[in-house]
């Protein structure tokens, strides 16, 4: 722990009953949680400047590395009196910040730096302070965010392809992981053995690059929010409607996906990523790395599988974070790659689920009918897809489900929550289904490049699903079969 005079811990000390007065519940690893603190480090220091704040945030977890003082310069260069108001984030907050922003994967599969967003997703804090630190720093400077890219994903993004290339590119990122609680997170455990760039890392990168780019552009006469304004708006919106996030024009965190591939997709990723490599190994002195001839071909691959599974691929909440339980029996694998793709509303239940929460308790809900009023040994959809930005795992791309009798050996079935007799699901729910989950089973091999499209009333005769308004608009689609 960093040692002070006298006179600041004192001031610091006196902060002590500020920060941690009343059942803030700090302790939960939850993004509600860090805002809290961040807001009450606002609060007891008045008119204290978002960028000053990130600063001391990154001093606290000791991220002065090398190449983060090339782009962002050091933390602590703040003059004395800004050192005393700010000594609270080294005095009182230290043990919270720190083990919420230094990011870490123990022996035993547990990853520590990351908090539980709203949404359900997990983000790495580390990369997405970076992020929002480059484009204040732009922002101030009147120029672009500084090194946004390499703070934020380039830098993991090409380590971690190096320290696997003898490795297929598939499992040079990742994995996901999933809460001991979703409801109190403390623990979060990965599902397979981590490489540098894990989902929450690359979640944090995204986010990082998205609101830093937001920040560095705002009119020069205007004046950034406060922090933790800047991560309410993003993190903690309200969807309204039946329409979900399409009435939403700002900037939040389901659209990562998207939102980070508009602002990079025009780059050229390979040139970017090789570019931070080489700073890396200046100022690290190994240069002699660079000699290998097989970095470009590691770093091309690795790009190619982070495209696929981080843009063209949808986000799918895992079962372990919607509640699942377990599956009954035996599963049995399919033969892929599958022909059909079987269209399902849920009928019941009938409303669009417009939240992490309302999607997960509908998921547990369709488990239970499934699994206790029907007899199945789980639920019976291969994927669901919500009206909050997400799709939601059933039995996945390698197990036969129960979703459309007599043909579920030979396609996946995937239904939207809600009821679609007399009106459509979203836009952004349609969009979900339609282009990314079929493009990234495509690409994973799981559907037939050439797979048909049928609705369930098409292949059993007693129903009307998936409702006449969503059946009319799949009629349209490519791949959809009569």
């Amino acid at each position: 722990m960093t040692s002070f005079e006298p006179t600041v811990l004192v001031v610091a000390l006196l902060c002590i009953f500020t920060v941690y007065s009343g059942p803030t519940g700090i302790h939960l690893r939850n993004m509600e949680s860090f805002i809290q603190a961040v807001q009450q480090v606002e609060d007891s220091n008045p008119g204290l400047c978002p960028l000053a704040m990130v600063r001391a945030l990154r001093r606290t977890a000791g991220h002065d590395d090398a190449m983060t003082v090339h782009f962002l310069g050091v933390s602590h260069n703040l003059s004395d009196s800004e050192v005393l108001d700010k000594a609270i984030l080294n005095a009182t907050s230290f043990s919270f910040f720190d083990k919420a922003i230094h990011h870490i994967v123990t022996d035993h599969g547990e990853e520590r730096g990351v908090v539980l967003t709203p949404d359900g997703t997990t983000v790495a804090l580390a990369p997405l302070l970076l992020g929002i630190e480059s484009g204040l720093k732009g922002k101030i400077e009147g120029t672009e965010a500084v090194g946004i890219f390499p703070l934020t994903l380039g830098r993991i993004l090409g380590l971690s392809f190096l320290s696997l290339q003898d490795f297929p590119p598939s499992v040079r990122l990742g994995p996901n992981g999933c809460w001991d609680s979703v409801e109190r997170p403390k623990v979060f455990r990965l599902s397979r053995p981590a490489t540098l760039a894990t989902d929450s890392i690359i979640n944090g990168g995204m986010d990082g690059i998205i609101l830093g780019m937001d920040l560095s552009k705002l009119p020069a006469s205007g004046h950034p929010k406060a922090l933790s304004v800047i991560l309410k708006e993003y993190y903690s919106f309200i969807l309204h409607g039946q329409q979900g996030l399409d009435d939403v024009t700002s900037h939040v965190s389901p659209r990562r996906r998207e939102l980070s591939r508009s602002l990079l997709e025009s780059l050229d990723l390979q040139g970017q990523v090789m570019e931070t490599l080489n700073l890396v190994w200046k100022l690290e002195e190994t240069e002699w790395i660079a000699m290998d001839t097989g970095v470009e071909k590691a770093v091309k691959d690795g790009l190619d599988t982070f495209v696929h599974k981080y843009w063209d691929c949808p986000q799918v909440i895992p079962r372990c974070q919607w509640g699942a339980k377990p599956r009954r029996g035996t599963p049995i694998p399919l033969s892929l790659p599958l022909q059909y793709l079987y269209i399902h509303h849920t009928y019941e239940p009938s409303s669009p689920c417009l939240s992490f929460p309302n999607c997960s308790r509908d998921m547990r809900s369709m488990q239970r009918y499934h699994q206790e009023d029907r007899g199945w040994s789980d639920i019976g959809y291969s994927f669901v897809v919500g009206s909050d930005g997400y799709i939601y795992e059933g039995v996945g791309w390698n197990q036969v489900g129960r979703h459309t009798r007599g043909h579920n050996s030979v396609g996946y079935g995937v239904s939207v929550i809600g009821n679609y007799t007399s009106t459509l699901p979203s836009r952004h729910a349609l969009n979900l289904l339609r282009h990314r989950l079929v493009r990234c089973g495509v690409a994973g091999g799981g559907l037939a490049a050439n797979f048909t499209i049928h609705g369930h009333r098409q292949v059993v005769n007693y129903t009307s699903c998936p409702g006449d308004a969503f059946f009319s608009e799949i009629r349209s689609w490519e791949h959809f079969q009569d």
